[in-house]
């Protein structure tokens, strides 16, 4: 008489994408806010997960979500999630705390980047921000111009944990150096940034804190030079090397804040523009600095692998809340599929997973066994800082 072999149980791609989220934080989050007080329908660990089911199935619409729960009973009961109503998606939405959804944010990154164990004059931080396009029904908080509605995402990011550490949604108008004068400070850290954030003020606060700075400098920004350091033969894109201070003033009546001396790095990029790199460093090779500066690029690309390959065109609400929410989890399925890419090797290229993740996301397939070992990366969408790294913006 043969036997029949047992086949073990395998969970869909979703429960074992969401398995990683910590359910721990997730629930005194929600009692600390009081998330789901009154809360009958929906509550806010079942929104969670319909919300990355969503991020990772590339639904456009409360509709869209609706419809695909709807369509697979069987597999959203082995995948943990619910059914739910567009006004019910609607209405939680609106409503539920942004700082629950942060929580979890965090503590995910949290797992992502203590895989990397640095010293903190080792760790480099890039500061930039990414429009998002929102339609007229988000006037209310969001009108940017006449006809123009958006939100910004102020990120920052580690590339090299490949990953952001910071996220906050304001609406359009905000300027960027008012953002970043919220965000926390690492004392001790590198912060990379564009002109984007050109406040002396902020610049002072991050000297003040044993950062180290490297930026731009407007060309229109003079520089009174106290010493001309040489030029190293095999660094050809540098042209000049000089240290000075900034001017007294920022304007008529504001003095200066940042009193130390700074160092003007002249590099000519490979399109033939010539930059004014300005770093608070004054020892480092001017060939580190320039190498610090071309590493903004990761980000850069980052903000176009989340565009691309999340739901962060479409928006599910037009509150405030709702686009705050929604840009969140689409950084927490950002970091759920980076975490579950790193421990397997089938897949080399992100992107590619990530694609992998939503054709397969309820059926019964292991993470680490997307099929073959990938070919070469798709360098036009694939999300690769190293590559960026050689790259002027």
């Amino acid at each position: 008489m043969s036997r029949t072999r047992a086949v073990p149980h395998q969970n869909t791609v979703f429960r074992q994408l969401t398995n990683r989220l910590p359910w721990g934080v997730l629930g005194r989050a929600i009692e600390a806010s009081r998330a789901d007080k009154g809360i009958r329908r929906l509550p806010t660990r079942e929104l969670l997960l319909a919300l990355l089911f969503a991020q990772t199935a590339d639904a456009e619409s409360l509709r869209d979500i609706e419809a695909a729960l709807e369509a697979h009973a069987a597999r959203r009961y082995h995948s943990g999630l619910a059914a739910a109503r567009r006004s019910t998606l609607a209405d939680a939405l609106a409503s539920r705390p942004v700082e629950v959804f942060a929580a979890v944010l965090s503590a995910l990154i949290a797992q992502l980047t203590g895989r990397l164990r640095r010293n903190l004059g080792e760790c480099v931080r890039l500061i930039d921000s990414t429009p998002v396009k929102l339609n007229s029904l988000s006037a209310d908080w969001a009108r940017f111009s006449a006809n123009v509605c958006g939100a910004k995402a102020h990120v920052i990011y580690d590339p090299d944990a490949d990953c952001p550490l910071y996220l906050e949604v304001t609406p359009a108008n905000v300027n960027d150096i008012t953002a970043a004068k919220a965000m926390p400070i690492e004392t001790g850290a590198t912060y990379v940034f564009d002109l984007g954030y050109y406040d002396f003020a902020f610049w002072a606060e991050l000297d003040a804190a044993d950062c180290r700075i490297v930026t731009r400098l407007k060309s229109n920004t003079p520089l009174a030079v106290i010493e001309t350091l040489p030029v190293a033969e095999d660094a050809p894109s540098v042209l000049s090397d000089r240290i000075g201070f900034l001017p007294e003033r920022m304007a008529r009546s504001r003095r200066n804040p940042m009193h130390n001396a700074v160092r003007e790095i002249r590099v000519k990029t490979e399109t033939g523009k010539i930059l004014r790199i300005l770093t608070n460093d004054l020892d480092a090779p001017a060939s580190e600095i320039a190498a610090l500066y071309k590493r903004r690029w990761a980000i850069e690309l980052f903000f176009r692998w989340i565009k691309q390959t999340l739901q962060v065109k479409h928006f599910y609400g037009t509150s405030e809340n709702a686009v705050r929410i929604q840009i969140t989890v689409a950084l927490i399925a950002f970091v759920l599929i980076k975490l579950a890419h790193v421990a397997q090797h089938a897949v080399t290229s992100l992107t590619r997973y990530a694609r992998l993740v939503g054709h397969a996301v309820l059926h019964r397939k292991r993470l680490d066994r997307f099929g073959p070992r990938a070919g070469p990366p798709d360098h036009a969408a694939a999300h690769n800082p190293a590559q960026g790294a050689l790259l002027w913006i």
